[in-house]
């Protein structure tokens, strides 16, 4: 029997500490890319907010497994911005999120306009505007409002679409798109 300094190391575990390193190193993020696609699927999200002035760039899910530390980092990212009230995010909206964002084949960061939104955030946006909904799945963690300067309000709505996974809002007046886990539907012009 040889030691080969390897005992009690997971394959898990080793994609895991693979992916942080990746991420951290993020101008050769592309190569590291190469790498993973062997060892197993992967799922990334790329965001800024225009609103906070924060970025994420990161790795959630490796080998069929959300990775918990990045997903309450993501709820910090998505929190209701005017509050700074943060909620549980439905992974499914960010499986949306991301499968759509890699049908549209560019590098470029979704902008967030909206994840979580408070109540009463919900409340006083929906007293100045019809298109926001009473009992809108933004306040349950389960929608996000999004913009890209690369690609338009139709490409983005057909990537999300082509999911089939929950709902897509086109608000091209307003140029975004709302991806969301709920009911399969679409709606907007």
């Amino acid at each position: 029997m040889t030691d080969n300094g390897f005992a009690g190391v997971t394959r898990r575990g080793l994609l895991g500490a693979f992916a942080a390193c990746a991420v951290a190193a993020a101008p050769t993020y592309s190569n590291a890319f190469g790498l993973l696609r062997g060892a197993g699927d992967i799922r990334r999200i790329k965001m800024y907010s225009g609103r906070t002035g924060e970025s994420i760039d990161t790795i959630y899910w490796i080998e069929g497994e959300y990775i918990p530390e990045v997903l309450t980092e993501l709820n910090y990212f998505m929190r209701d911005w005017r509050s700074d009230e943060t909620h549980s995010m439905d992974a499914r909206t960010v499986d949306i999120m991301a499968a759509a964002h890699t049908m549209l084949g560019v590098a470029e960061p979704y902008m967030l306009l909206s994840g979580y939104r408070s109540p009463s955030t919900n409340a006083m946006l929906r007293s100045r505007s019809s298109g926001v909904a009473k009992n809108s799945l933004h306040m349950q963690g389960q929608a996000a409002d999004l913009r890209m300067k690369s690609r338009s309000v139709s490409q983005m709505a057909k990537a999300a679409a082509t999911c089939r996974a929950g709902g897509v809002g086109r608000y091209s007046g307003s140029d975004f798109v709302h991806m969301d886990c709920g009911a399969v539907r679409t709606w907007g012009a």
